[in-house]
């Protein structure tokens, strides 16, 4: 790719490595401090993207939350809150969701090319559908966020998607919250899945902050470009 966004994964999982458990209750794995740190994060982003799993398990809103950095946005001639973006290769969300319904800012959601039809004949009022390719392509994805104008993106999960830009080598921060539990059941979901990472033993990301927030603490990660590649 020529140009992509600069892409911050942001995450909270358990000290086993989870981030939910297996029931239809989301399991909160921060404080209130540390969601109001996430909450700063997404006020100085362009984009915010989850994926569909995510919008149809949590009903995520996806916006900024403090009025004072709402208006410090629109003060700078930005949306109050960022763009929010979603990925599904089998186009079935539904529009009432809250991803869909809060907010005035734009939504986009990256189909598949076999799921572009039925994304379409469910959202297009609500939402911008773009044709991703088959399978879905992250670096399409990126292309066109940055086409549009997206310089910083902001990737909440779930896991799936984390683990798909990690393999891809298409992510350059990690922010890494870490709950001080364990959760212990192999059916939830984890942070990553198995796949090959660009980032290995031999080749380790680079540790930029480590912060202590109430019973919470939040690792930084710098990743990079992987191995004998030229950044963007």
């Amino acid at each position: 790719m020529a140009e992509r966004p600069y892409v911050l994964l942001s995450v909270a999982m358990s000290v086993d490595g989870y981030i939910d458990d297996a029931t239809d209750r989301r399991l909160l794995m921060s404080n209130d401090a540390d969601f109001d740190r996430v909450d700063e994060v997404r006020a100085g982003v362009d984009a915010i993207l989850v994926g569909a799993n995510t919008v149809r398990r949590d009903n995520p809103r996806l916006l900024v939350r403090s009025t004072t950095r709402r208006k410090e946005r629109t003060a700078r001639g930005l949306p109050a809150s960022p763009i929010k973006i979603t990925i599904t290769s089998r186009g079935e969300l539904d529009p009432t969701a809250a991803f869909f319904t809060e907010g005035t800012i734009e939504k986009i959601v990256y189909a598949a090319s076999p799921a572009v039809a039925r994304a379409r004949e469910r959202l297009a009022d609500v939402a911008s559908i773009v044709d991703a390719g088959d399978p879905l392509d992250l670096t399409v994805v990126l292309a066109d966020l940055a086409a549009r104008g997206v310089r910083r993106l902001m990737v909440e999960g779930g896991g799936t998607v984390h683990t798909r830009f990690l393999t891809a080598g298409l992510a350059d921060e990690i922010h890494l919250v870490i709950a001080p539990f364990f959760v212990g059941d192999p059916a939830a979901p984890r942070f990553v899945g198995n796949g090959t990472f660009p980032r290995h033993p031999g080749h380790r990301m680079v540790l930029a902050e480590v912060r202590r927030i109430g019973d919470v603490v939040l690792l930084r990660y710098l990743l990079g470009p992987p191995a004998g590649t030229t950044p963007v």
